[in-house]
């Protein structure tokens, strides 16, 4: 068991480090295309859309609200805030579409008219939800039955047919506090039914990086796995070490409240390893909706007490003289429902890592991070990638893809605000690499 679960956790967020490229790259771009029909890419670069950004807010305490949901109605388009609370949300002009809703645990979904936003400094605030005594029907006395009834209603909850599915994906690491690393892509991803033995599969539709290795110590963090790694978080279609069978019984469950997430009544069950377990588990909490049992978010982490364990599940390669110890490993992951199924929206995996060279009397800090938005669903004509049309696990995105700084890259897709703004960090970055 001890190995199969190394290999699992491992699969979560991989890390490969390797010595550093002696140059920062060039500008170029490398645009990965489908056989079918170029015409479909010049068609999504050349589409309008209006492009709007804010801050999410608690409205009595001016709080922001990180990992809220932006969803557009009548539609798949959403995104999700960032670690300041701000959004940046893309909407075709030739949509016909006229309001969003924002939802966070633990308060009232709002809905706001799109002709009152503008193109910037949106505030867009919520309220606190209070949940009646009156509005709970049961109240659980058993927080492994909750558990449970998860994967249970797997089928009866979540949709067991194939969707296409358009996101966002990004990669970025830190040092210390600088960025040093940034990719992203638009993906096409073949998200197989949760039922099916299948695995999801990842297309890059367009990406791309920029680095500044002058900063990396002759270090250069490398993510195997890129995107298909992000997917791997959707613990219900990969359940793994935190809902089968064979993990369930080393946890202990805690039922710790109870919530409103798009204004549904949630339990939050808490869970953490048991005592005597030496492996690294999991801790975390699962929301659970009242009414279906769907498991609709869980945010969890990684035991680090077994450091020579958790090191070896996370390095795969590293130069010698430092020595790299993985200082935490945070998870989250969303779903949302629509006619009565539950769809995954968004994932984020992100890494801190200590490195401590020989001979140097300070040590780097390195933060690695990944994240995917889902901006659009179709559940029509599916089709599954061949050859190298599919990115691999094996694969490392950052060595796929090339820098360009192409205005209209993004077409019709929504991106994530990262905690600077990511076009200003690739600028800052192409400018101290010439």
């Amino acid at each position: 068991m001890k190995t199969n679960f190394r290999k699992q956790v491992s699969l979560l967020l991989s890390l490969l480090m390797v010595l550093s490229f002696s140059q920062v790259m060039g500008a170029e771009s490398l645009n990965f295309k489908r056989k079918k029909k170029v015409k479909t890419q010049q068609v999504i670069d050349t589409l309008k859309y209006n492009v709007y950004k804010g801050k999410i807010k608690n409205k009595e305490t001016g709080e922001v609200l990180i990992f809220a949901n932006i969803s557009v109605n009548n539609s798949n388009v959403a995104t999700v805030s960032n670690s300041d609370g701000e959004f940046l949300l893309k909407i075709a002009k030739n949509s016909d579409v006229k309001t969003l809703t924002v939802s966070h645990i633990g308060y009232k979904n709002k809905e706001f008219t799109i002709a009152s936003l503008k193109p910037k400094k949106n505030l867009l605030e919520l309220e606190s939800a209070i949940v009646p005594l009156g509005e709970i029907n049961i109240y659980p006395h058993d927080p492994l039955f909750l558990v449970r009834s998860i994967l249970n209603k797997v089928a009866e909850n979540y949709t067991l047919n194939p969707n296409m599915m358009k996101g966002f994906y990004r990669e970025t690491i830190k040092k210390n506090r600088t960025y040093v690393a940034l990719s992203e892509a638009v993906v096409n991803i073949n998200k197989s039914g949760y039922r099916q033995m299948r695995d999801d599969q990842v297309q890059i539709y367009k990406g791309r990086k920029s680095q500044d290795v002058k900063k990396m110590d002759t270090l250069l963090f490398k993510l195997q796995g890129g995107p298909n790694t992000t997917l791997l978080l959707d613990v219900i279609k990969n359940p793994y070490n935190l809902l089968s069978g064979d993990f369930i019984e080393n946890y202990n469950y805690t039922f710790k409240n109870i919530t409103k997430l798009n204004d549904k009544i949630h339990y939050v069950v808490e869970f953490r390893q048991k005592e005597g377990i030496d492996l690294p588990l999991y801790y975390g909490v699962f929301y659970i909706e009242a009414n279906n049992l769907a498991l609709s978010s869980a945010k969890f982490s990684l035991n680090m007490k077994n450091e020579s364990e958790a090191r070896r599940m996370f390095i795969r390669k590293k130069p010698s003289g430092v020595k790299v110890t993985p200082m935490s490993a945070d998870y989250i992951v969303n779903y949302q429902e629509k006619d009565g199924k539950w769809f995954f929206t968004y994932a984020r995996g992100e890494i801190k890592f200590k490195c401590n060279w020989k001979r140097k009397l300070f040590n780097s800090k390195f933060t690695v991070m990944t994240e995917m938005a889902i901006t659009d669903r179709s559940d029509s004509d599916p089709v599954r990638f061949k050859g190298k049309e599919r990115f691999k696990r094996s694969q490392v995105m950052a060595d796929e893809i090339g820098s360009f700084s192409d205005k209209n890259f993004w077409g019709a897709s929504n991106t994530i605000e990262p905690d600077q703004s990511i076009e200003a960090a690739i600028r800052k970055l192409k400018r101290k690499g010439k």
